[in-house]
């Protein structure tokens, strides 16, 4: 069991199988959370559990509200960019926008600053370190062609190696700080850059660790697929093996979606946070999988709105590069391109990461408010009348 509990169930450890010791209540949504042994005071809340699992705020006599069964049912309470409540996809993505324009400070200090590192890091690696592409001959044959476009892309995958390194940590490290800051957030406190960075600095190690493993199960998966069409020279079994590795490769990454939450705001462990997503996900996969696949768009269209135009300056400014390709040779380009298309990756990096990495931390903080009420734990976080004073757990781990 942690000894520290995380920000995610403050006064309780939902890692499975383990017994915190705290009587659980009669009728929760599941059976293996933890809840923590500050409830409510008597009296002050009556209304039954909604549909999902997540728990109405105290009712008090002329709130108004909507009834509902016969309750009256006032407004969930909201100390920050969500509602204590179970969220709709909208209320998700609105509330890591919400985010960005609540903490533009701390968080464009985060993406700006080392989306400007990988850049530059990608610039030297392409001008410096990326041989040239290997040279192609219109009249080949077809044999010879095939070669020269597997040659041109594995010279292409080496030479890119190096980038995709840096990237992977910067990703990492934009990852860990951003969830520190949504889940501040999320309880209406601000968070600076120094506080962000002091409380995910001991879980980066993890999160890599954590993100490579995925990476590898992923890559396992596919190659599994591909093999038994290698070893038996068939070319349909090639492709159903690739279509089979690539439709279990997504349905994992969705179930591993909420494990980087997890052991950032719960203190768990590579192993364990990976079993907690994948608990998590159980029986809302579909729901998971649409929220993440829309964010993705979403991401990708907003992406290419800002890189297009930089891209256009780019190849109008770099006239040899602009040259070459209606000469149909392949492009050589020059510092200017690379800077202008920097730019444009940079501005690119400091809106979508806030959004990707805030959808994926409300989605873990809306299947934990269906399934283990944990919209209650988070009032007494932020301190809302009528739900007890945070627990121990609440005030060291930061909120």
């Amino acid at each position: 069991m942690n000894d520290t509990p995380g920000w995610a169930a403050p006064g309780s450890v939902p890692a499975d199988g383990q017994d915190s010791g705290v009587q659980q209540p009669t009728g929760a949504a599941d059976p293996a959370s933890k809840w923590s042994e500050q409830q409510p005071p008597p009296g002050q809340w009556t209304s039954p559990t909604t549909p999902g699992g997540g728990s109405q705020p105290p009712t008090q006599p002329g709130w108004g509200g909507t009834p509902r069964h016969g309750w009256d049912t006032p407004p969930a309470a909201k100390p920050g960019v969500i509602p204590l409540r179970p969220l709709g996809t909208g209320e998700i993505l609105d509330g890591a926008v919400s985010t960005l324009r609540a903490h533009w400070r701390t968080v464009l200090s985060i993406t700006i600053t080392l989306s400007v590192i990988t850049q530059l890091a990608d610039i030297l690696i392409q001008r410096y370190l990326v041989p040239a592409p290997p040279a192609t001959n219109p009249d080949a044959t077809p044999e010879e062609a095939l070669n020269q476009v597997v040659e041109s892309t594995q010279s292409s995958l080496i030479a890119s190696l190096p980038a995709l390194g840096i990237g992977l940590i910067t990703s990492i490290i934009i990852t860990a700080l951003l969830t520190v800051v949504i889940s501040r957030s999320v309880l209406g406190r601000q968070v600076s850059l120094a506080d962000a960075w002091a409380e995910a600095r001991p879980r980066l190690l993890q999160l890599l660790g954590l993100t490579v493993l995925i990476v590898l199960i992923c890559a396992g998966t596919v190659t599994v697929g591909i093999l038994p069409g290698v070893l038996l020279d068939s070319v349909g079994l090639r492709v159903l093996g690739v279509l089979a590795g690539v439709l279990v490769t997504i349905w994992l990454w969705v179930r591993f979606a909420l494990a980087s939450p997890a052991l950032m705001l719960e203190r768990q462990g590579i192993l364990p946070s990976m079993r907690r997503s994948a608990k998590l996900v159980h029986g809302a996969w579909w729901r998971t999988f649409g929220i993440l696949l829309l964010v993705l768009v979403l991401t990708f269209i907003v992406s290419m709105i800002i890189a297009t135009p930089f891209t256009l300056i780019a190849f109008i400014v770099d006239g040899n590069g602009l040259n070459a390709m209606f000469d149909g040779t392949t492009p050589e380009f020059g510092w200017p391109f690379l800077i202008i298309t920097g730019i444009g990756a940079v501005i690119t990096s400091s809106i979508t990461y806030p959004i990707s990495a805030g959808v994926t931390v409300l989605l873990y903080v809306d299947q934990r408010i269906r399934r283990e009420a944990l919209d209650l734990e988070l009032a007494r976080a932020a301190g809302i009348p009528g739900y007890g004073t945070p627990t121990t757990g609440d005030a060291t781990t930061g909120g």
